[in-house]
This record gives structure tokens, sequence and C-alpha cells, in this order.
């Protein structure tokens, strides 16, 4: 097979959709030094800063989703449809792609389209447990579909799965080592036990202000919080920085000691974030964000709680959390039931995994 291979490579709107196109793009860059690779994000998307920021190329079609609500950028869609598909078409018949990938987003829906009408090998991944309309429309012309979860056969044709998991950063993998690290970095009591909450980098406000709220509780149970607020709260809560038992943090730059040095930890439920809890291990409650398409991170959370390895607590329930939280802290057993089995759904090897699909697809 020949080494300079054009490799295409759609996905983002969302660091979850970003994130395992840079992972797969990074692997199959290590075993072909020499293929040519080409980004196809949304135009004013997150993608079109952290793809070039990671080293690759990237191309922005004028694409954005559906609304829930009646906006005037509904009855654009139509032709940010059109618009895409052609300059789609136009990218691939420059770039000539051996074969195509896509991890999510409508601009990976129009890049595939376009790719599977020119005869070339398609492959998406899917991080959900729950797909989105973008791959389930793409999956009946797709040649491999790389899982994270079980039971996708409801949505995608079933000789077309690979479950591979999702990618996770490497760094993750070491974490059980770095606990006394990740405790002086932080400037933690290595005598209390440490909380860390996470709501994404822009931030969640249920999330933020239910911290709030118990900041005495947390007191009063003797445990130390590292509390990650996101990009849009953090003028509003780094006021709380100056409490003794709390660190309020925009964005955690190190993300393997933040995990390395914490007991509990609270957060969202992502699909990127899920899979990295598995690998990391530690008792988990998920408080999902109820306003995501398919309401996707609660099925997320879901398929990780019903096999006892996590704590789902919904947003509509966070009064029950003071009583949760503390019956947790206080049994160490269930902390230990908890982390054996969310550590069991790991899938450490995932990027591994799926460019080796990617591989076979070009060596046909």
């Amino acid at each position: 097979m020949k080494q300079s291979i054009n490799i295409l490579i759609s996905g983002g709107g969302t660091g979850g959709h970003i994130y395992p196109a840079i992972a797969i793009a990074n692997e199959l860059k290590l075993r072909y030094p020499d293929a040519n690779f080409l980004f196809v994000g949304a135009k004013d998307k997150m993608e079109m800063e952290k793809v070039p920021q990671a080293g690759y190329e990237i191309k922005g079609l004028w694409i954005s989703g559906i609304q829930r609500k009646l906006t005037l950028d509904n009855l654009s869609f139509p032709f940010k449809m059109i618009s895409s598909l052609w300059n789609a078409a136009k990218i691939i018949r420059k770039f000539k792609p051996d074969v195509a990938i896509g991890t999510g987003g409508f601009a990976s829906g129009s890049t595939l389209i376009m790719a599977n009408r020119k005869g070339i090998p398609t492959l998406i991944q899917e991080q959900n447990s729950y797909p989105g309309i973008t791959n389930k429309l793409l999956s009946k012309k797709a040649h491999k579909i790389c899982v994270a979860y079980d039971n996708l056969e409801r949505f995608f044709p079933a000789d077309k799965i690979v479950k591979t998991g999702n990618p996770v950063r490497q760094d993750l993998l070491s974490i059980h080592s770095k606990t006394d690290e990740g405790k002086t970095f932080f400037k933690l009591d290595k005598t209390k036990k440490t909380i860390l909450v996470l709501g994404g980098s822009l931030g969640a406000r249920k999330i933020n202000q239910l911290i709030e709220n118990n900041l005495e509780f947390f007191k009063n149970q003797e445990v130390q919080v590292i509390w990650q607020c996101g990009k849009f709260y953090i003028d509003e809560y780094k006021k709380y920085d100056d409490l003794e038992h709390i660190q309020v943090h925009q964005f955690l730059n190190r993300m393997d000691l933040a995990y390395a040095a914490s007991d509990i930890i609270i957060s969202r439920a992502g699909a990127s974030s899920v899979s990295e809890l598995c690998i990391v291990g530690k008792p988990v409650i998920f408080i999902p964000s109820p306003n995501v398409a398919e309401d996707h991170q609660t099925k997320n959370a879901k398929s990780v709680a019903d096999k006892h390895a996590a704590i789902l607590l919904k947003e509509s329930e966070l009064e029950t959390f003071p009583i949760v939280f503390e019956t947790l802290l206080k049994d160490k057993g269930k902390q230990e039931y908890l982390s054996e089995n969310i550590h069991e759904l790991a899938l450490p090897g995932a990027t591994t995994d799926i460019v080796n699909e990617v591989e076979k697809l070009l060596k046909k």
C-alpha cells in the first residue's frame, strides 16, 4: 500500500467531536508519516482554532444545526446545507482522499455524504450511547462504525459496528502513580478527602449553583474541593477561591493531576468525559445536562449507572445531593465498589483500535 495517502477527517462543534478526530489523526500520522491530512469543520466553530493548534490544516463549511425553537437560523438551514454539500464536494475533488473519517457534527454529515457519493471508503466514530441524527443518517452508507457502547444495533447496521471505545488522553493511563504529585500540585491537605467538580470547559450553571449552595456543607464534611467552573462563570465564582477548602478554576490544564488528586468526582456526562472517567476509575456522581440533543448525556450516565459503576443524579433531583454525597463519602466499601466497576468499563486502546479499522479500509 502506498505510504503517501490522503486522509480526510471531519468533526466538530464541540470538544467531544474535535478531540477524537485529532487523536485519530495523531495515531495515523505515527503509522504513516508521509500521509497528507485535511480536516473539514464548521466555520466559526471551535475546531477552526483547535485543529490548527494541533498542527493540521482545516477547511470550514457554512453549516450549523437546527435550533429547537423557531429562529432565523432555522430558515437559513436549507441554504447552509446546499452550500456545505457543494463545498464539501469541491474539497473532495481537489484533495482526492483515500479514506474519510467522521466524528460527528453537521460538517461531518455534509463531508461524508459527498465522500460516499464519490465511492470513498468512510468510517464514522460515534461517541455516545444514543447517536445523533447526523451519524444515524451516515450509517446507511458508511463502511465501518466505531462505537463506545453496547446495543447500538438499534440505530446502526450490526455488520458494520465495531466496539472500540472513545479516544482518551494517554496521560490518564498512569494517574494512579501520580496521587502525591497531584496533591502537591494543587497544594492540598493530604489528610483530607478531595472532591473534583467538572462542568466542561464552558461551565455548567446547575452544577455551579449546586456547589455554591453547599460550600458550608463541604466545610462541615471536612472535604476540599477543586471546582472547575468554566469560562462563562469564572467571574461569578472566583470570589470563593479565597475560602480555605475551595479552589476555583476556569480551566484545568493538568487534568491528569486533578484526577489523580481526587477521591470523588462530580461531572457532566458527555461521551469524552465518561470514557475518561472509566480510565480514571474513581467514584463518580454524574449530573448530566438535560439540554443536549436526544438527552444523550442522561443516556450515557445511565448506561454506566445501570452497571453499578457510578451514581446518576438528575438536575431535577439535586435537592437530594447532600444525602447522596454524604452517604457515599462515609461508605468506603461503596467507593471501592464503584471504582472497580467503572474501571472495568474502560477501553484504553480505543484510538489504536479505531485506526486499525481505518487501515483495513485503506488496504481494501
